[in-house]
């Protein structure tokens, strides 16, 4: 790749072999699996295509994000990638009403990530998957392998009980900062399981309807944390939003920061207006990229928050609507190039620059 700058993928979708979570799944869970008990569906919500990407196999067929060595080759080798973080699909075990199910889900395909895929390449970077339904039980699973040298963060289905910011969850957080981690959520379960409908006005009707939605969630979480006080209790974490839009940041911010001017006595741990909070502690994946008709549009939007700050590069590889770095490269300023593209990435997750031979 003949590029000026490097490139580290914030979002990369590995598929982890079902046969290898089963067997690293202890009794009476390993039986529940085989019998195909795995996630808590929305099965109406998917694309009428497929949510992969029809061009992500290699030229004999095989599906490249379905074993380590051919992602490593057909994907990081051809996009140029520096590193990529990895962070497995298929969250809805979450959201499913056993909650020493969900624990024991985590655990073993936590140990699949680690053990079949994160030595194959030292460009790969894992995310442990918790389900936050059982805080306990998602901090001993931080605390037993967090501190892998492959581990980059920790990550939840962005579908939940109840907003990310109350207390019930804070042990998650605390492991979390224990170990030097970012937390991370991705979409993909609103409405699944135990969450709540994927809108405030009750259940989408299309799955158009569903994705184009998904910021609404999103911005809840958001609001949760930064009005809760979780970045004052744990003012070392980071939170970074995964696959949730970039332009609706601003307007939220500045609702924020004018509504506690009003009502600050509400939140008194609160020193500081919130977007002071966030520009400090959220961080935002490019993917799925707002494209407007005037692109000059998209560039003011960028210049409303310090997007060299909290904005990391992501193709969401393999889904339908994954972007190339050399697409995302071409819509940002030339200026925030260096920070998106690579730098906050690396800053996040303590990466080291690689040494060319």
């Amino acid at each position: 790749m003949n590029r000026k700058f490097p490139v580290i993928d914030a979002d990369v979708h590995p598929m982890l072999d079902g046969q290898h979570v089963m067997e690293a799944l202890p009794e009476p869970w390993r039986s529940r699996w085989a019998k195909g008990q795995r996630g808590a569906g929305h099965g109406y919500m998917n694309p009428s295509g497929g949510a992969n990407r029809a061009d992500a196999v290699t030229p004999d067929g095989q599906r490249i994000a379905h074993d380590p060595h051919l992602l490593a080759k057909y994907f990081f080798d051809e996009n140029g990638l520096e590193y990529g973080i990895l962070n497995p699909a298929e969250l809805s075990f979450g959201l499913l009403p056993n909650v020493d199910y969900t624990a024991a889900i985590a655990s073993a395909r936590n140990d699949v990530l680690v053990n079949h895929w994160l030595p194959v390449d030292e460009r790969f970077r894992g995310s442990l998957v918790v389900s936050a339904q059982d805080p306990q039980a998602a901090a001993r699973e931080i605390h037993r392998l967090g501190d892998h040298p492959g581990v980059a963060q920790v990550l939840m289905a962005s579908a939940a009980r109840m907003p990310y910011g109350q207390k019930f969850y804070w042990p998650i957080y605390e492991a979390a900062q224990a170990h030097d981690l970012p937390m991370a959520i991705h979409p993909g379960t609103e409405s699944a399981g135990v969450s709540w409908p994927s809108t405030p006005a009750g259940y989408a009707t299309s799955y158009f309807e569903w994705h184009s939605g998904l910021v609404m969630n999103y911005i809840a979480h958001l609001i949760s944390l930064l009005l809760e006080g979780v970045f004052v209790k744990f003012p070392n974490l980071k939170f970074v939003l995964v696959e949730g839009g970039v332009c609706w940041l601003p307007p939220l911010l500045w609702r924020l920061d004018k509504n506690w001017k009003g009502l600050r006595i509400e939140t008194p741990w609160l020193e500081r207006p919130p977007s002071h909070y966030a520009h400090e502690h959220i961080f935002l994946t490019t993917q799925p990229i707002e494209e407007p008709e005037n692109p000059a549009h998209f560039k003011a939007m960028l210049e409303m928050f310090p997007a060299d700050k909290m904005l990391m590069f992501s193709t969401d590889f393999p889904h339908w609507d994954g972007d190339t770095p050399d697409f995302t490269g071409r819509l940002l300023p030339k200026e925030l190039l260096p920070r998106v593209m690579s730098e906050t990435a690396r800053e996040l997750y303590k990466l080291p620059v690689k040494v060319e031979a």
